[in-house]
């Protein structure tokens, strides 16, 4: 029987202790690591999210985390809820949001590929508020790297298009989030000037080809002066 591993999750004055199998643990690089170079049977995490642990540990046992991905009568995919209730319910304060994201940078520091995909499927399925998208964005940008566009360029998409919006729902964060976090604003800065710029290319493309059907409706080229005939 595979030995039992307790991990201690959070720091010492608040942490808690939960098992789990060390055949399932070592699914994960991180964890195979470990085990790998000691025979430790006590591991801790004391910079972890408690509930993101949990949903960490269900998935190496199962293969999913609550909540599940389900589709209602007409084929459309949402998550399930603990409760009897609307799939569209509103993520108010964003703590939906949070919860996939801690999954999905716990999956990425454990080496876990199949649950950070799983965890950014589920964050695509919550509607949110503009405070609990900002809340989404503030933990995002403070806990992944640069380089992470799978998280980020969405986020920025989001905002690029809808900030003149949503903005004013959460004057006050916006602006705080814009200060600390001057990548945000550069991001989404980019993606509306990448807007603008394929919207010229796209009128100047049908510009010319509106010109050019011009052109052919006459018989005659589109850029040159009709020649004039001096026979008689």
């Amino acid at each position: 029987m595979s030995p039992v591993v307790t991990l201690l999750v959070g720091l010492p004055e608040q942490e808690t202790a939960i098992t789990a199998h060390q055949m399932f643990l070592s699914r994960s690089p991180y964890f195979h690591n470990i085990f790998s170079a000691s025979a430790t049977r006590t591991v801790p995490l004391p910079h972890e999210d408690l509930d993101a642990v949990g949903c960490f540990l269900q998935f190496l046992y199962t293969g999913e985390y609550f909540p599940r991905i389900i589709k209602n009568p007409n084929g459309e995919e949402h998550l399930e809820k603990e409760t009897s209730g609307s799939s569209n319910e509103v993520d108010e304060d964003g703590n939906c949001l949070l919860k996939h994201a801690r999954v999905y940078t716990l999956a990425e520091k454990m080496g876990v590929s199949e649950l950070k995909h799983l965890a950014h499927a589920k964050i695509h399925r919550i509607n949110s508020t503009a405070k609990g998208e900002l809340a989404y964005a503030r933990y995002v940008y403070a806990n992944t790297p640069r380089e992470d566009t799978t998280i980020r360029n969405p986020i920025a998409s989001f905002w690029a298009h809808r900030s003149h919006i949503l903005r004013h729902e959460a004057e006050d964060e916006f602006r705080r989030m814009v200060l600390e976090f001057p990548q945000f604003a550069y991001d989404i800065l980019s993606m509306v000037l990448d807007q603008k710029e394929k919207g010229i290319k796209d009128k100047g493309k049908d510009d010319k080809e509106e010109g050019e059907s011009k052109g052919l409706e006459r018989g005659k080229p589109g850029r040159k002066r009709p020649r004039l005939s001096t026979l008689s």
